[in-house]
């Protein structure tokens, strides 16, 4: 399997995430290597990235979540992302959709906003994503407060998208002193060694994020 990513991509780390829990091989190719952007546009025109490629089954993966699911079908191993229990599963996707839309979107819109130049910024729209963001917050601090794991006892693909989520939203919006539930839960989730190997391999990038000093 090869899999188009960057090293800073919020969700190009829920999938390294996944190979890493699972212990799958890959190819890495990293889209500021030389080819591989266009390789990878190629297979995927509409330009948003991770992309798996599967030559053995002629197949072309897209979007995090359904990428995550494709390895766990067709390459099981000792990471089960989705539970086998239909009430589980539902849960583990509900807070997927939780962590992906109101939290990893709000953070994705902040950061664009400050890449911008400062006369075409949105300061309505930073203020409505900060807003989402700390709602957020609230209803995940209380829904996680009694969990090991964003959707109960095991690790899954909802642990998969929280860690870039609120890691990086942590950066722009700090939470673990207003939501210790919460911010108890992302420490958690920073020790676990398939997240602490993808927040080392961002080092070497870590410095191109605009809020990495703030």
């Amino acid at each position: 399997m090869i899999l188009y990513h960057h090293p800073l991509s919020s969700y190009c780390w829920k999938v390294l995430i996944a190979f890493y829990e699972n212990g799958t091989p890959f190819t890495p190719k990293r889209l500021d290597a030389a080819g591989a952007a266009e390789e990878w546009q190629a297979l995927w025109s509409i330009g948003r990235f991770p992309v798996l490629r599967d030559p053995v089954r002629d197949t072309t993966v897209a979007e995090a979540s359904i990428i995550i699911e494709y390895l766990a079908r067709h390459e099981p191993g000792t990471f089960r992302p989705i539970p086998a229990d239909p009430d589980a599963a539902l849960e583990v996707r509900l807070m997927d959709r939780l962590f992906d839309n109101y939290v990893m979107t709000p953070m994705q819109t902040l950061v664009t906003d400050r890449l911008r130049p400062e006369d075409q910024r949105d300061p309505l729209g930073a203020v409505q994503a900060q807003e989402l963001l700390a709602k957020s917050y609230a209803l995940l601090d209380a829904r996680i407060a009694e969990r090991e794991w964003a959707a109960g006892g095991s690790f899954s693909l909802a642990d998969c998208a929280a860690l870039p989520a609120l890691f990086y939203a942590d950066r722009i919006v700090p939470l673990r002193d207003s939501h210790p539930a919460l911010g108890t839960y992302l420490a958690r989730l920073e020790a676990r060694p398939s997240v602490a190997r993808v927040l080392a391999e961002k080092e070497p990038w870590w410095h191109l994020f605009p809020f990495a000093r703030e």
